[in-house]
């Protein structure tokens, strides 16, 4: 390899190298995170929800309670399928 060549290489890898180390621009430190932070704010239906005194309306809490255990009992043991519609194929 000829020597100017190889000078050419260097000089153009110790460039980038520092170019490297450079900062980054203060522009964009300063906006760093807000659009993770814009789409969670967007995401929150009632940001205010804690503030209220009010009782929502809705199910109450037993009835609540009770729903969610019978999903939850539902994936244990799934129901049997009874249509009458069904065609065993490949049996």
């Amino acid at each position: 390899m000829k020597p100017a060549f190889l000078r050419a290489g260097g000089a153009v890898l110790m460039v980038l190298g520092l170019a490297s180390c450079m900062a980054p621009a203060p522009r964009t430190d300063a906006h760093l995170g807000e659009a993770v932070t814009d789409m969670r704010n967007a995401q929150v239906l009632n940001p205010t929800a804690g503030q209220r005194t009010t009782v929502p309306a809705g199910i109450d809490g037993n009835a609540a309670k009770e729903a969610y255990e019978n999903y939850q009992k539902s994936f244990k043991t799934p129901e049997k399928n009874t249509s009458s519609f069904s065609i065993g194929v490949g049996r």
